[in-house]
């Protein structure tokens, strides 16, 4: 029951069908428990995604971890401690170069890139081998073994049906990867002809090399100092930066400076965000948060133009035709909501229950997060976008801001800390990019407890469904010990679920209760009202 004295409504659909798969296609193999919620209070939502639970519309479901084909875990971000990758970087200083300057970059979609990246680490794995040879070739081995060693990389990569890398074959230049299907130095296409290496791949064989005698006046300047080589120069470097860190350390401990040790912490992703931003900048963009539940005068009056983003984005991203899109479907799906808005004294200032964060580009809509803000975090639901500006990476750009928009509100009410991201789906690459959000955790769909990502993955490697909790020991803290404390709502009477048998002698229904009250934990099912008609 909420602070004003409200409960939540539910009716079970229970869940013993398969349905078409969204991550493998699997005509039959996505299996979910599911309820209808007529009305929720953000506490019990709360805790039912704490319990593995997840909303589309009013439609509330969990899948059924170990039976579906591709096993969803809810995961969660750590917003005050989140640090933006590399990646994050990139995507950040992109938008803002296009609001600077207007530079739009070449199209690519921006759903899985970090699950690219991984792709392509593994496809790099089998020049190991030829990375090690080449150190100890390095390292003085003979112009002979050159030779053969030579012809051996070139058979081990046209097995693997790619070209040798340029530089160091392990080494992924981030900034390279989205020209990496054009690059002749990346070419992974199978080709009958051999590939030739770079002029200054390796030294020809002596054999080969005819004996040139150096022109007059050329050659090296015995006037000038012997060239060094740049492992000698960085390693030198680096000695005088850590000799530099240890005199002002020294210094310090006398007298301390705290303005130098806060220039040298790293950046904040607010800053990012905002960063080589001028004052005036070619494009304006404007982020509006705006009540869905119920709908502001703000949510209202801009709904037509949030729909058409909606279908034009349904449409040219996931290939819909025009007539699926409709704006009843766009209704139910991202404007229905069973969260009650609820203001508390200790909460945020625009209160807890659903909205929609929307982007406004020079005075359009061009994209639109739909978001929960709940007692301990900010859940997002979906996000769409125009098609046009599918370049500039809003997918990863939204979660950013929406993770700094959680730091936000934690200021205001400090137990909101956390942003969820929605299902974690190892099993399906492209929804792995949800894992670069870090420090994240997954939620262990026997224990319910979180587990650090980092210890997930290994068990996730061996099996799609696994306990991520380590503890052999632990089990579930609210699992269902008393069937006749489930609070049911019949003729619009709230009573136990003994009760309500006692009423109804004969009645049939105790496994189907059972079965919901199991997954809801004791605590909730003991709150949230079990519509019985």
């Amino acid at each position: 029951m909420a602070a004003g004295g409200s409960y939540s409504i539910v009716e079970y659909f229970g869940g013993d069908g398969g349905h078409r798969c969204g991550y493998c296609k699997h005509e039959n193999g996505n299996f979910s428990h599911g309820m209808w919620s007529h009305t929720m209070t953000v506490q019990d939502y709360q805790d039912l995604i704490d319990r593995g639970w997840r909303r589309s519309g009013k439609y509330v479901y969990k899948p059924t971890m170990n039976k579906t084909c591709c096993p969803q875990y809810t995961i969660r971000c750590h917003a005050l401690n989140f640090h933006p990758s590399k990646t994050h970087k990139k995507t950040l200083k992109k938008v803002n170069r296009f609001l600077s300057r207007g530079e739009m970059p070449v199209e690519r979609h921006d759903e899985g890139q970090e699950g690219l990246l991984e792709d392509i680490k593994g496809r790099l794995k089998p020049f190991s081998s030829i990375l090690q040879r080449t150190v100890a070739i390095a390292a003085g081995k003979t112009q002979s073994f050159l030779s053969d060693s030579l012809g051996e990389i070139m058979d081990s990569a046209h097995e693997e049906g790619v070209q040798p890398p340029r530089q160091d074959p392990l080494k992924i230049d981030h900034s390279e990867v989205q020209d990496i299907s054009t690059s002749p130095d990346t070419d992974t296409t199978n080709s009958a002809a051999p590939a030739t290496p770079r002029e200054d791949a390796a030294p020809a064989p002596e054999e080969k090399t005819p004996n040139v005698t150096p022109k007059p006046g050329k050659g090296a300047d015995p006037s000038r100092p012997l060239g060094r080589k740049a492992k000698d120069i960085r390693k030198e470097r680096r000695l005088q930066k850590e000799q530099q860190k240890q005199q002002e350390a020294e210094s310090s401990s006398v007298n301390p400076v705290p303005s130098k040790s806060s220039s040298n912490q790293p950046k904040s992703l607010e800053e990012f965000i905002t960063e080589s931003l001028p004052n005036d900048p070619l494009h304006r963009l404007e982020v509006r948060l705006v009540r869905s539940k119920p709908p502001s005068a703000q949510f209202k009056a801009s709904f037509d133009a949030s729909y058409q983003v909606y279908k034009l984005y349904q449409m040219a991203i996931h290939k819909d035709p025009p007539d699926k899109p409709t704006e009843s479907q766009f209704k139910r799906f991202l404007c229905d909501s069973p969260l009650e808005a609820e203001m508390a004294p200790d909460g945020p200032e625009v209160g807890y229950g659903s909205f929609h964060q929307q982007y406004w580009l020079d005075g359009r809509i061009v994209a639109v997060g739909v978001l929960d803000i709940l007692p301990s975090c900010v859940s997002s639901v979906y996000l769409y976008y125009h098609p046009d500006f599918s370049s500039l990476s809003l997918g990863t750009y939204s979660a950013l801001r929406e993770i700094a928009f959680t730091r936000q509100l934690q200021q205001q009410s400090p137990k909101l800390a956390y942003y969820y991201l929605g299902f974690y789906v190892h099993s399906c690459p492209k929804m792995r990019y949800k894992g670069q959000y870090q420090p994240s955790d997954l939620l262990c769909p026997e224990t319910y407890t979180w587990v650090s990502i980092e210890r997930c993955i290994p068990r996730l490697e061996i099996s799609a469904y696994s306990r991520l909790s380590e503890n052999a020991h632990e089990g579930d803290a609210c699992v269902l010990k008393e069937l006749g404390r489930v609070l049911v709502l019949h003729r619009r009477t709230v009573m136990p679920y003994a009760a309500y048998a006692r009423k109804r002698k004969g009645s049939n229904d105790e496994k189907e209760v059972e079965q919901y009250a199991s997954l809801l934990g004791q605590t909730c099912a003991e709150r949230i009202l079990l519509y019985r008609a």
